[in-house]
C-alpha cells in the first residue's frame, strides 16, 4: 500500500471507530498493512487493486476465546 493509502484508511477508521488511537504499519508484503487500536494489534488490513478503477480493503480481526474472557 502505498503512503497515501495508508492515511486514507487511517482517517477513515479514526473517523468509524471515533478516536484518534488507530495506527497503521507497514509489512514487508506489500498487499497488506497491520492496523492497531491503542498501541495493540487489531488485525491486518488487505488491499484489492486489481482493477485499479474499484480498489477495495478489508480488514481482517482475530479474537481468541482467552480475550473475551477479560
Amino acid at each position: 500500500m502505498s503512503p497515501e493509502q495508508i492515511v486514507s484508511v487511517r482517517n477513515y477508521l479514526c473517523k468509524r471507530l471515533g478516536t484518534e488511537a488507530v495506527t497503521i504499519k507497514p509489512r514487508k508484503v506489500k498487499d497488506s498493512v497491520e492496523v492497531y487500536l491503542n498501541n495493540e494489534i487489531l488485525g491486518l488490513l488487505y488491499i484489492d487493486d486489481e482493477d485499479p478503477d474499484d480498489v477495495s480493503y478489508d480488514l481482517n480481526i482475530s479474537i481468541i476465546a482467552q480475550d473475551l474472557e477479560d
